[in-house]
C-alpha cells in the first residue's frame, strides 16, 4: 500500500466533504466562504484520495475544518496519519495553537492527539459541536 499526503485543490476536497459529511445537503453546503485562502491536504492510498482536511491560518493560529475520510476507509488510521501530518505542518508554519470544531461524537478521537475541549460548543444543522484546541510547542 502506497500512502502519500499532498496539497490539493479545494475542488478535490469538496468532493470528499460532500460524500462523507453532508451527503443529504446540496453540494454548495460544503463550500466555505474562505476556501480560497485555505491550505487543503489530501491523503492518497494507492493513488486514490481517501481523506481530506483544510487548514486556515490567521496570525499564529490554525483552524482545521472539513476533516473527512471516505466511509469505507474509516477505522484504517488514515485520518490519524493526516491529522498528525497537519499538526506537524502547523509547527513548521510557526503556529502557536491549532483548533477545530469537533463533532461531539469525535471528541475522544481528537483527545488522542493531545487536543482538549475548551468547554465551548454549538449546534449546526442538527449536529452538536465542541471547540477543541492544542498549543503547539515550536522547537
Amino acid at each position: 500500500m502506497n500512502i502519500i499526503i499532498t496539497n490539493i485543490h479545494k475542488e478535490e476536497a469538496w468532493e470528499i466533504r460532500h460524500k462523507v459529511m453532508w451527503p443529504d445537503k446540496e453540494f454548495e453546503f460544503i463550500k466555505l466562504d474562505n476556501d480560497e485562502s485555505g491550505i487543503h491536504y489530501g491523503l492518497y492510498k494507492d493513488n486514490q484520495i481517501v481523506s481530506v482536511l483544510s487548514l486556515f491560518v490567521t496570525n499564529n493560529e490554525g483552524q482545521f475544518r472539513k476533516f473527512a475520510t471516505l466511509s469505507e476507509e474509516q477505522g484504517n488510521g488514515f485520518g490519524s496519519v493526516l491529522l498528525n501530518y497537519v499538526i506537524k505542518e502547523g509547527v513548521n508554519l510557526g503556529l502557536k495553537r491549532i483548533w477545530c470544531n469537533a463533532r461531539e461524537q469525535k471528541v475522544g478521537f481528537y483527545q488522542k492527539f493531545g487536543m482538549q475541549a475548551t468547554g465551548e460548543g454549538f449546534m449546526k444543522a442538527g449536529k452538536a459541536y465542541i471547540i477543541m484546541e492544542m498549543t503547539l510547542n515550536n522547537v
